[in-house]
């Protein structure tokens, strides 16, 4: 079944075309919300699939692993598949309610978006990654252009720019790795940076462009500025997809090129603890509620990644960990979001100072704001408890006073995340009735708005009430990601007669 993985990117690129040169809005609103639900499914069934037979792995032409262009299906990529769906259809549903799949690329735009994400997820080949992200960043600037306004546009530059630096680092890393090892395979480079100062520098270079679009400190500050300079919709799609593809990458490498490469722990250690400080704390400063949303993502990523420094002692444990709060944070601040857009496109502003007394006017919107800002702070009864708590658990397992360290960051991060919701609370959601003769008494944030937030709050409440199967998923994620050896087989079909012989899994690796 090895030959359906291609299809998870050659469906949705279809699926693009036909939304691209439909004449009719309702088809191609339909598509946009139909062709997430399919590649959910899709993650559903490979999740079983690989759960029952193991990593699978398909290269394209049947080409010999390790020159093809290879996809690669495992419990890892298979979540990310799911959740990134989760959010957005729920992204598409917001923006079908609010009005903008009226601009008639729209839908085909965002398809093309998660047309990417599909590739960058399932790619085990480090050059058709940076492909597959190009592929993400074409539509990007595209629906960035198309929801912003004159004023923010002028911030969407930033994006732009950053964007493309990044994409023409991580090109210049991919081709040193291969000049210097004369692969750019994941299999086949397993273990390569573990003590090999080229190839680690190589790497370096890819890891530090994976760390600009994730929006760790101190390369963070293009996020909140640009982010949220786009409509909610198209925020709440590049939350969940631009920074986590880059995380699952960043895990991905660090597993299996690194080696869990121990030199290193200090390093990550130090920036994820700047980084937490930094994103906790920043949003206190801003004035508009999804400038301070884009914070908490800067607050969240650290959190993910800092189980890495840990991932020597207990490594199944503290990774899945890292998984189950990736999962966590995608679908909270997805909800956080599209709710605060519903309050934006309803009293067309999201400055704090421009709105008061929300909990009076529309008490079911506070309600699933202050849900989704009890689970990003890691309140019951929400995925955010147990997104902190197997978090803490997992670090504190290895006994040393660097985990110690580390947790005390995370209830300090956590301690800021809880001022910045309660400070947005305060200024948006209590106080004073707003002027009437400002915003008419009789206007409502429409259940329709309201809907696809509190759909992902809902999802987050279902991850915290069926927390056992989550945490047994985030398990076998974990153990799949660890599993380099039945990765590097199924990758580089190793014992197989390859149709074409134009390498081998030694001739590859003698660049070492």
């Amino acid at each position: 079944m090895d030959y359906v993985l291609p299809l998870f990117v050659g469906i949705p690129l279809a699926l693009v075309a036909v939304a691209a040169i439909a004449p009719w809005r309702v088809l191609r609103d339909a598509l946009a919300l139909i062709t997430p639900i399919g590649t959910g499914a899709a993650g559903v069934w490979l999740f079983a699939y690989v759960s029952e037979h193991g990593t699978i792995a398909h290269s394209v032409g049947k080409y010999v692993g390790g020159v093809a262009i290879p996809f690669v299906g495992d419990h890892f990529s298979a979540i990310m598949i799911i959740t990134c769906s989760v959010v957005a259809f729920a992204s598409n549903w917001f923006a079908i309610v609010v009005g903008e799949t009226r601009s008639r690329f729209y839908s085909s735009l965002s398809l093309m978006l998660l047309t990417g994400v599909m590739g960058a997820l399932l790619t085990a080949d480090l050059f058709n990654f940076f492909v597959f992200i190009e592929v993400m960043l074409l539509p990007s600037y595209g629906l960035m252009a198309m929801t912003g306004t004159w004023a923010r546009l002028s911030a969407g530059r930033t994006f732009v720019l950053v964007n493309l630096a990044t994409s023409t680092l991580l090109l210049i890393g991919v081709a040193i790795v291969y000049g210097v090892v004369g692969a750019v395979n994941i299999a086949a480079l397993a273990g390569a940076a573990a003590g090999n100062g080229p190839v680690t520098v190589a790497m370096g270079i890819v890891v530090v462009a994976m760390v600009v679009k994730a929006g760790i400190f101190p390369v963070h500050t293009w996020l909140p500025r640009s982010y949220p300079a786009t409509s909610s919709s198209v925020m709440g799609l590049f939350s969940s997809m631009h920074t986590k593809v880059a995380v699952y990458m960043l895990m991905r490498i660090y597993v299996v090129i690194f080696d869990l490469d121990t030199r290193w722990i200090w390093l990550i250690i130090t920036i994820c603890i700047l980084s937490m400080i930094v994103g906790a704390f920043s949003g206190l400063g801003e004035s508009a509620m999804r400038r301070v949303l884009a914070y908490q993502m800067v607050n969240g990523m650290p959190m993910i990644l800092v189980v890495l420094a840990f991932a020597s002692h207990n490594a199944k444990t503290v990774i899945a960990a890292g998984i189950l709060y990736a999962l966590h944070h995608m679908i909270t601040v997805g909800s956080l979001i599209l709710t605060s857009g519903s309050v934006e496109e309803t009293y067309g502003t999201d400055k704090m100072s421009k709105l008061s007394g929300i909990a009076h006017r529309d008490p079911w919107v506070a309600a699933v704001f202050a849900a989704g800002a009890f689970s990003v702070v890691g309140f019951p009864p929400f995925s955010g408890l147990w997104g902190k708590v197997f978090l803490i658990l997992g670090i504190a397992d290895s006994a040393s006073w660097q985990a110690w360290l580390v947790i005390a960051i995370i209830i300090l991060a956590s301690f800021g995340a809880f001022l910045s919701m309660l400070r947005l609370w305060r200024e948006v959601y209590w106080g004073a009735p707003m002027n009437p003769q400002r915003i008419p008494e009789s206007l409502r944030v429409p259940w329709l708005r309201l809907a696809p937030g509190a759909f992902l709050i809902v999802v987050s409440f279902g991850m915290f009430l069926f927390a056992g199967p989550l945490v047994s998923a985030t398990n076998d994620a974990s153990e799949s990601l660890l599993d380099v050896n039945s990765y590097s087989t199924a990758v580089l079909h190793q014992g197989e007669d390859a149709p074409v012989g134009v390498a081998t899994n030694t001739t590859l690796q003698g660049g070492r």
